[in-house]
């Protein structure tokens, strides 16, 4: 054998053993794959029914890897995840289902997209796999998320919305100082000891019973401030008017539906205002990640924070950084006549429409929404759309509580900055401008 040969030899083996374990181990393949490596893939491994993954979180490669080896092997299948940039994410999965032979056959995608990805043929009608999306499996809100125009176009995977944060350690300082006030003036009339518990569990009715707490509390020498939150940011505002600003509704997709000028919300949004003097806190000076390092350091008593909190927390209380009792609560209505609905985000599981594995791809993303779903909280910190999952876990079941009676951003592609419209709402609301006025001018805009 000439030298030539024998290198061609050695890199053939060498090919093959790569290509064995990329597909025997569902590793990620980048986006961005070299055409040698494709013309190797089809030369040198075994014919396989395969599908492509796409997704742009890197936090969930770990889990993803698994989830393809599992389903591939139990399917004689293949799955191969791919992690690519977020940026102009369909965009790119469009230029792929055209003009490549890895069309990305199933990928992960943000609720508010789905009208985008269907009127481009990059989302399918679901096949529904096991009859999976339906109430036994899923919150009404996870279903909402999925359905365009009454289609189940997508799986729901996992969420993100806004509860309440607590240090417990406190609410129990504050129990103590009650039981004491009641001893000491037994004649005066004070709050049942039913009634204490409840509220020193953060099981709050309305937002007068926080602020009520927050108003008969001795602080520790400590604390800065009972509450703060993120006020800049629409995630951690929303819930107090969400429940009234009507955007497509249920759904998210009907044109017909919109509201948000109506006497409810502009209420709502005058108790906002309101809050503004009994906690004064600027919108450009504090931040999400400020508040949350002030709470770790027992600054602050409340706070509203997204699903990141729950692992941060847990790492926090296990490296010693918080030295309190802490807990997650929903969030309260804003009064006895006016509910709330925190804003939530669904991630999506899609089967692409150009896909030519349909039926893998669609018995694929029921797999890794259901029954797959168990072990995605522990091994990314996402909170798992699946009812049942996390049993064990009181944060998981707090936001998912949460998330059930959550509104979404509309679908609607005329609507996509209405999250920043609304930012820019509510912080001229916290400041002091007229609410009226602010929410007729959107809503002219809207329509």
């Amino acid at each position: 054998m000439n030298m030539k040969k024998r290198i061609l030899s050695v890199v053939a083996v060498v090919l093959c053993t790569a290509a064995a374990v990329v597909y025997g181990t569902g590793s990620v393949q980048s986006a961005g794959q070299t055409q040698s490596a494709q013309d190797a893939e089809r030369i040198f491994t075994p014919k396989k029914e395969t599908i492509y993954f796409w997704y742009t979180d890197e936090n969930l490669t770990s889990f993803l890897n698994g989830a393809a080896v599992s389903f591939g092997e139990q399917r004689g299948v293949r799955v191969i995840p791919v992690l690519t940039s977020d940026e102009e994410y369909l965009e790119a999965i469009n230029r792929a289902s055209l003009h490549t032979e890895q069309i990305p056959d199933v990928y992960l995608l943000d609720s508010s997209n789905l009208e985008k990805a269907y009127l481009a043929g990059l989302a399918s009608e679901t096949k529904d796999a096991g009859s999976i999306c339906n109430a036994w499996n899923f919150p009404d809100s996870a279903i909402h998320a999925v359905t365009y125009q009454g289609k189940n176009i997508a799986y729901p995977f996992y969420f993100d919305t806004s509860v309440l944060l607590y240090n417990k350690s406190y609410l129990d300082q504050w129990g103590e100082q009650q039981d004491a006030k009641r001893e000491a003036q037994p004649e005066e009339e004070l709050m049942s000891p039913e009634e204490q518990e409840r509220l020193q569990n953060a099981e709050y009715a309305t937002l007068d019973e926080l602020l009520y707490v927050a108003n008969t509390f001795d602080v520790p020498e400590n604390v800065e401030g009972v509450m703060k939150w993120d006020v800049a940011d629409i995630f951690y505002n929303y819930w107090f008017a969400g429940r009234y600003l009507i955007v497509g509704g249920e759904d998210g997709d009907n044109r017909e539906q919109i509201d948000i000028n109506n006497p409810e919300a502009v209420q709502c949004l005058k108790t906002y205002q309101l809050l503004n003097q009994f906690f004064s806190m600027e919108t450009d000076t504090i931040k999400y990640e400020s508040v949350m390092q002030d709470f770790i350091e027992g600054k602050i008593m409340f706070t509203v924070v997204t699903s990141d909190a729950a692992k941060r927390m847990e790492k926090a209380l296990e490296e010693g950084a918080f030295a309190y009792e802490y807990d997650f609560a929903v969030m309260p209505e804003i009064s006895e006549e006016l509910d709330s609905a925190s804003l939530a985000v669904t991630n999506c599981v899609v089967v692409n429409g150009y896909s030519g594995e349909k039926e893998l791809a669609n018995e694929f993303a029921a797999y890794l929404v259901g029954d797959y779903a168990e072990g995605l909280y522990d091994r990314t910190g996402k909170m798992p759309a699946k009812l049942g999952t996390n049993a064990e876990q009181k944060a998981v079941q707090v936001f998912r509580q949460e998330y059930a009676d959550s509104v979404a951003l509309p679908k609607m592609m005329e609507t996509g900055n209405f999250w920043m419209q609304m930012e820019v709402l509510f912080a001229k609301v916290w400041n002091g401008e007229d609410v009226e006025s602010l929410l007729g001018a959107l809503a002219e805009q809207m329509e």
